[in-house]
């Protein structure tokens, strides 16, 4: 068989391209090393936002299109995608109150916006959202942005695009490739070989990699790896709000309600030299972060309340910027087409929140190396599990009645991760005994079934820190008893 459309990398970019292509009619095969989200698209502070302070840099198109996306994104999944109040503490010294006045205004007019509350100017004292403040923050903003789970959207799109035909293939490593004519003939490391008409090289911190060590051949851009870790601490204040915390430096820190019963803190910039691969928060971005946050909160945290942290590599575009923290956030092609050969396009940069527009990009890039196929169809569509009628609220009560045995806790978190797909899941049980053995946490043998047939995942750490959080609830005689399940 020959695909029309090899994508090597199933982070978000890979994935929301394999969804566009296949939607529109074309063969797709999708490569990724490792697991689905499994570097920088499951590392991020889980935000589909414009970027507030893109507006500094100038980046006008990107906060527009980023703000735009957003409202599509929350209409087409909003089982993982959903409204987040945002508190701003004006912080004497550092943007003046003008300026952020008009940062804001511009932010709630950049774009159309349909379900999300505009921006306004709030007394924090005596007000819930100051209470957890030093009383020197007596006056902010608020605005709205939105909460995803990042890895499970890029879930979503791989489950999207796999039913319309794509075929997804995870710990399938590119080992090299090259032109045969107006094909590609790639080989994988288990010595699989694919013949396709056109390459993407979606591989996120490994593009420049992939160029040069398996595709050979040159570019012109480079990728440009900036570090960006974050810390999971015990709850840190009550309420359903998020603060951006403003930095001496001119940076900003999210402090974020996360699972329930805990706060996440994020992120820094931190350039990065060494070779793309796992990563992890160093002592002085632990204290970094510490010490924005307790700048701003009456009760200081410790690193004692530390659960736990992440940190991921942004495969940024190089734009030649000095500092990590303005290096651009926009995406950038590199299309490599000699005459009467296939083509490549490989991918630099790009946010979770204008994945699918950058798909759309990508397409139009290739439309004429491919054969004939549909429009762009993904503004309009909802992701897998996202039909579910009016309201979020509607549907989980719904759920709660017709199967009373989940419970509250546990009625929320399935719904929350799989939307509608929750009945290929529960079925028709009668019973929490009828989804068999529970790991823990309501982690029922039928939900394991589920992800490793459905959703790709293969080892514990797939299903326990990617396909959901229950890494951080589980306890480790419990996590361990799902790795002796899954590796019997």
């Amino acid at each position: 068989m020959i695909y029309d459309l090899l994508i090597v990398g199933g982070g978000i970019n890979g994935c929301a391209i394999a969804r566009d292509a296949a939607g529109r009619g074309l063969s797709v095969r999708l490569v990724e090393q490792g697991d689905l989200a499994q570097g920088t698209s499951s590392a991020s502070t889980k935000l589909i936002h414009g970027g507030l302070r893109y507006l500094e840099l100038y980046q006008f198109r990107l906060v527009h299109e980023a703000l735009a996306e957003r409202e599509l994104l929350l209409a087409a999944a909003p089982h993982i995608i959903w409204p987040l109040k945002f508190v701003l503490p004006y912080e004497k010294g550092l943007r003046p109150v003008w300026m952020l006045r008009l940062g804001l205004f511009l932010y709630d007019h950049l774009a159309r916006r349909k379900r999300l509350e505009g921006s306004h100017m709030a007394n924090l004292k005596g007000d819930a959202l100051g209470a957890p403040l030093r009383d020197a923050y007596s006056v902010g903003f608020t605005y709205a942005d939105c909460w995803v789970d990042d890895a499970r959207l890029v879930v979503l799109n791989a489950m999207d695009s796999a039913e319309r035909g794509a075929t997804i293939s995870v710990g399938a490593r590119l080992a090299h490739a090259e032109r045969r004519g107006e094909h590609w003939r790639a080989a994988l490391a288990d010595g699989e070989t694919i013949q396709t008409r056109a390459l993407v090289n979606a591989a996120g911190p490994w593009v420049s990699q992939v160029i040069e060590d398996a595709l050979h051949i040159a570019s012109r851009k480079h990728v440009r790896l900036v570090k960006g870790s974050h810390l999971v601490l015990r709850k840190l204040y009550d309420g359903p709000q998020a603060y951006i915390l403003q930095n001496p430096d001119g940076r900003i820190v999210f402090a974020i309600p996360y699972e329930q019963g805990f706060t996440l803190i994020g992120t820094t910039d931190v350039a990065y030299d060494g070779a793309p691969g796992p990563v992890a928060i160093s002592e002085e971005e632990t204290d970094y972060l510490l010490a924005s946050l307790n700048h701003f909160l009456r009760r200081p945290a410790t690193r004692g309340d530390i659960i736990w942290s992440y940190a991921g590599l942004r495969p940024l575009y190089d734009d030649g910027s000095l500092k990590a923290s303005v290096v651009t956030r926009d995406y950038a092609f590199d299309l490599d087409a000699p005459e009467g050969a296939a083509p490549s396009l490989s991918i630099f940069g790009g946010k979770i929140t204008t994945a699918r527009r950058l798909a759309e990009h990508a397409l139009d890039e290739l439309a004429r190396f491919l054969p004939a196929h549909g429009a762009a169809w993904t503004a309009g569509a909802v992701f897998p599990g996202g039909d579910m009628g009016e309201s979020f609220s509607g549907f989980l009560a719904a759920l709660k009645r017709e199967k009373p045995f989940l419970g509250d806790e546990l009625a929320l978190r399935l719904a929350r991760a799989y939307g509608m797909r929750v009945f290929d899941i529960v079925k028709d049980a009668r019973t929490l005994g009828d989804l068999g053995r529970d790991f823990g946490c309501g982690l029922s043998e039928a939900e394991v079934a589920y992800l490793r047939e459905k959703e790709w995942a293969r080892a514990a750490d797939d299903i326990l820190w990617r396909r959901s959080k229950l890494g951080l609830h589980m306890s480790a005689a419990q996590q361990e008893a799902l790795r002796e399940f899954i590796g019997a």
